[in-house]
């Protein structure tokens, strides 16, 4: 009798724990960590549900774009692609990463209609206004362990009031790759067609380096998943950048310098408003400005809105340094530690255990989705502004990129 009461608890809890890892609320519970070293310990991963899907995009021809100065309009494109499904999907939690030109999120099975119908927007509103061609698809996760790959999530708390989702077992990869070979598209929307791109927005004005330099850093496993001796690089490459200031971010403490970029805003304008209300739409962003610069030079908050925490706010809400598959990062480091890191990169290469592409540059660019300001669950994307994660990608392909001049 004890042992028939134990088998029916076991497999009660068993059901239990299958309810919850296909509920929608998967994300919100898997558990936190706050300390990024931990983006290499696998207990802090758990599987994604077989049910879900992994949207995906990137840019096709970045190499033009960036030659031309248009990074920040990449990036925007790839930050397009998190706002659009969020919004599409009632800004759920649901786990994405941000790769600098391009992106991709999970999310449940139910979800898989309304996110085809928000990339298609995207690919479409990309294509007429920022005149770049996005690539898209949908990836099932179930596929990629019918290749014997996984995709396991992690949740790093990067402040209080954001987590960043970190991916492990090479199924990203793997889908990332079936895009770029023309498998898993979706059907091309109608011309005209937009998405919501409510809260993006690219106002701030490129963030220069303080300690050095800013460097886009990529560093992936060598053959297959990543082993001990890749997860001892990794720990390795951060605890470097913990001896710099603030982890070697490169957004300052207090928040970036109120400068903000007018290309910038003419981006925005062009993602949130239809082309009758886009003077009106400049102007209202103007008058926001001018309002948050008054509101944080005297300190006095406007209603439940703060300046001076919003700012601070900005910057430890940040996403600098991810795990998608392998490290990325964008630093502000001084020669030292570069030196450091460099070497680390390149006995790890000469090994096998590792591939990397690092990229210098004097300045970081910022594009952020910010649904609300008087919440403080706001989300900033940071890139390297002269091609950045692009570039450094581009030395692990094999891909011609070199260093460019921004326009910001």
């Amino acid at each position: 009798m004890g042992i028939g009461v134990a088998v029916a608890t076991w497999v009660c809890a068993k059901l239990d724990d299958m309810k919850t890892v296909t509920d929608e609320d998967f994300f919100a519970e898997v558990p936190l960590f706050s300390e990024f070293e931990g983006v290499t310990d696998a207990a802090n991963y758990r599987p994604l549900p077989d049910g879900w899907v992994m949207a995906l995009a990137d840019i096709v021809g970045s190499t033009q774009a960036i030659g031309a100065g248009r990074y920040k309009d990449v990036n925007m494109a790839g930050a397009s692609v998190i706002s659009a499904v969020l919004n599409a999907v009632g800004k759920g939690d649901y786990p994405f990463v941000f790769g600098g030109d391009g992106a991709l999120i999970a999310l449940p099975g139910s979800l898989e209609a309304a996110a085809r119908d928000a990339l298609a927007a995207a690919q479409v509103w990309v294509e007429e206004d920022l005149n770049l061609v996005l690539r898209i698809a949908i990836v099932p996760v179930a596929d990629t362990r019918a290749e014997g790959l996984d995709v396991r999530v992690a949740r790093y708390s990067a402040s209080p009031f954001v987590t960043y989702a970190m991916f492990w077992g090479g199924g990203t990869s793997w889908a990332e790759r079936q895009m770029k070979l023309g498998r898993y598209g979706i059907a091309r929307a109608a011309p005209g067609t937009r998405p919501d791109l409510t809260g993006l927005s690219c106002r701030w004005s490129p963030i220069d380096a303080r300690n050095g330099e800013i460097v886009s850093i990529i560093a992936v496993p060598g053959e297959g998943r990543p082993g001990r001796e890749f997860q001892e690089l990794v720990s390795g490459i951060v605890a470097i950048t913990t001896e710099q200031n603030r982890d070697s971010h490169p957004v300052p403490a207090d928040g970036p310098n109120l400068a903000f970029s007018l290309h910038g805003i003419n981006r925005e304008a062009k993602a949130t408003a239809p082309p009758s209300r886009r003077l009106w739409q400049k102007l209202f962003i103007f008058l926001q400005l001018a309002i948050t610069v008054a509101c944080y030079r005297l300190g006095i908050p406007l209603g439940r809105f703060d300046a001076r925490r919003y700012k601070r706010d900005v910057a430890d809400n940040s996403d600098f340094r991810k795990f998608d598959d392998g490290l990325k990062m964008t630093i502000d480091v001084d020669a030292e530690h570069l030196k450091r890191i460099e070497t680390l990169l390149q006995q790890a290469q000469a090994k096998g255990v590792a591939r990397y592409g690092l990229h210098r540059q004097s300045s970081a660019l910022m594009t952020c989705f910010v649904p609300t300001p008087i919440a403080r669950d706001h989300i900033h994307f940071i890139d390297g502004a002269a091609g950045g994660y692009a570039v450094a990608a581009s030395q692990i392909t094999g891909k011609s990129l070199s260093a460019v001049s921004v326009t910001p």
